[in-house]
Formats: structure tokens, C-alpha cells, sequence
């Protein structure tokens, strides 16, 4: 697949913001999910984790989309 640049509104954005945008979402919803599981009190060190998290999202993305 080839990136070309997305067209919001009438503003050419770089391919890459909307699925920052995407990813961030999604990381938001599993840290709310995870926080009503009770499984981030398991975790050490909560930002690192939602960084880490929030990083698998944007690579499997990323991934999915390349292919």
C-alpha cells in the first residue's frame, strides 16, 4: 500500500496523523477497560505501561495497514 497525504476538510495531512489519532483512541479505550478489570493495579508503573500500550496499538496499525 502506498501513503499519500488525507485530505481533512480541505487540508492535506501527513498519513500518519490520522492513525496517531486512531491509535490513541484505542489505547484510551483498553486503559479504561483495563482500569475497570482491575488490571492496572498489577502494574508497576502506570504511564510507562500506557506508553507501551499506546505504542503496540500505533505498531499493529501501522502493520495491518501496510499489508
Amino acid at each position: 500500500m502506498r501513503f499519500s497525504e488525507v485530505n481533512v476538510f480541505g487540508v492535506y495531512v501527513a498519513p500518519i496523523l490520522p492513525v496517531l489519532f486512531a491509535s490513541w483512541i484505542i489505547s484510551v479505550a483498553l486503559h479504561r477497560v483495563a482500569d475497570r478489570c482491575g488490571l492496572l493495579r498489577l502494574v508497576w508503573h502506570r504511564a510507562l505501561f500506557d506508553f507501551a500500550a499506546y505504542i503496540v496499538v500505533l505498531s499493529s496499525i501501522i502493520l495491518v495497514m501496510a499489508r
